[in-house]
This record gives structure tokens, sequence and C-alpha cells, in this order.
């Protein structure tokens, strides 16, 4: 009978349930009866993969894809002769270890595309009762600044001239916006400088640095999705006509993000941009 069972569950050996590619996955699987019970094996399972499912078109019809990146299966208990094991009552432990390969990408999870990782268990007793449970993990596969290109620690500058307008009342607007250096950690700082001169007849009533992460979605090779949100915001004061802003020392704080493009990953990739 089903309440035989009083607990089971799957303890990590990290609370925080974090890991880097290529560490070991260690745990257990805990279990207590409350009399003796006939099992016929406990099955471990560890799952990683991605998933992208986007709605399109009028009638909502599903674009589905996925990926793999871990399927590890393992018996913690078996009956090698066919037969039922008996379980005595009280409580019953059931070791695992698992290294986890080095490529995997980051844990991520969005509206139409996620990936997670996860243990999960089942326990068949000899009556037919099947006992399941899962407990997910976080994958974070960061990237080494010092490993990648140089040129990632050189300053960035950029220039635009936008036209607005027609006739007395158009005009230019010129931008020039510089940034420390091309490529950030979680935590740190987007040191900004910035200088924008209103050349129309109108005030610009609004002037904004943004970080933006912008998520691409993709199914059979092709693009099914995208989307953007802001993550981080500096906004400064109205522009009169004729006059100019001028930014020096701003900056935008970088927040916890899975990182650039997911590596490993061929279904979401992420970009991050200062706008």
């Amino acid at each position: 009978m089903t309440r035989k069972l009083l607990k089971f569950q799957i303890i990590l050996d990290r609370d925080s349930l974090l890991y880097l590619p290529g560490q070991v996955l260690a745990g257990r699987v805990l279990l207590e009866t409350l009399e003796s019970t006939a099992v016929l094996g406990l099955h471990f399972h560890v799952l990683g993969e991605c998933t992208v499912n986007v709605a399109k078109g009028v009638r909502r019809d599903k674009s589905y894809d996925k990926e793999n990146y871990i399927d590890f299966r393992m018996k913690l208990l078996d009956d090698f002769d066919n037969k039922p094991i008996l379980l005595s009552a009280g409580v019953h432990c059931f070791p695992f270890k698992l290294g986890l390969p080095v490529s995997l990408p980051s844990t991520f999870l969005g509206q139409h595309g996620w990936i997670q990782y996860y243990c999960k268990t089942s326990l068949q007793e000899s009556s037919g009762i099947t006992h399941k449970n899962q407990q997910v993990f976080i994958v974070l596969n960061p990237i080494d600044l010092n490993l990648e290109d140089p040129l990632l620690s050189d300053p960035l500058e950029a220039s635009v001239n936008h036209r607005i307008g027609v006739g007395p009342l158009g005009g230019t607007i010129r931008c020039n916006v510089g940034l420390d250096k091309r490529a950030y950690v979680s935590g740190e700082n987007i040191l900004l400088t910035g200088e924008i001169h209103n050349q129309t007849k109108l005030a610009i009533k609004l002037l904004k640095y943004a970080l933006i992460e912008t998520v691409q979605f993709y199914a059979h090779g092709k693009l099914l999705h995208q989307e953007r949100r802001e993550l981080a915001a500096l906004v400064r004061e109205r522009i009169k006509s004729g006059s100019r802003d001028v930014l020096q020392n701003g900056h935008l704080t970088v927040p916890p993000l899975p990182p650039t493009n997911l590596l490993g990953c061929h279904l979401i990739r992420i970009r991050y941009s200062v706008c």
C-alpha cells in the first residue's frame, strides 16, 4: 500500500544545487518505510535537455525541437534473479555519484524555451505501485574572459547621426557613446560615456542608456521567435533644442545572467547589447 512509504526523496550533496560542467554530481536517494515492503527495483535517471516550443500563426500551431546533453540511467537496487527484494521497515539510503560532462550549457528558463537538468528516481513495488520523485539542479557554464580574444578588453566607441522630421522642424541628433571594454561578467559595472547633441527644433523628452538581452529560439535550424528585455537602465534629463547632454562615468550593473550564446546549445541563442 502507498502509505507504507513514509519518505522518498533525492538529496544532493550541495544545498545550493549549483554545479559547474565537469564537477561531480553526488548525493543519495533516501527511503523510509513504515513496514517491510517488497520491491522490484529502484531506478535513477540524470537528464539534461533543451526544449523549444513556440506557438505560430492564427491557429497557434506548435513548432517544437529538443536536444539532450545528459541521459544517464542506473539501477540503485535491482532484482537480479527476477524475485522481489524485501526492504525492512526503517530508513534506507542509496548513494549515487556521476561526473558531469565538461561541455554542458548553462541552465536557462524562458517563455518559449528552456535548458533544465534533473535527477529522477522511481521505486516499483511488487504490488504494481510505482513511486516517482525528481530533483532539479542548476548548471552554470561561465565564460572565462582570460581565455577569450584580448580585443574584448579594449574600449568600444560608436557614433551615429539620426535625421528626424522634415522642413523647419527637422534636424539631426548626433550620438557618441563609449564603453570601457567589450565583455563583462555578472556583478561588474559597464562604464559609460556619452554625448548626445540635439540639432533639431524639438526637445528630446527621454534619453536612456539600457542593457538589453536578446533571446532567439530555433527549431530544425529555423528562427522561430525573438524576444528582448531591458536588464538595467540609466535615464538622463530632457535635452532642449540646440543643447547637448554629456555623460561621464555612468554605469550599468550587470545582473546575474546566463552567458552569451549558451555554449553547447544549438536551439537558444543569447546576446547582450547596450542601447
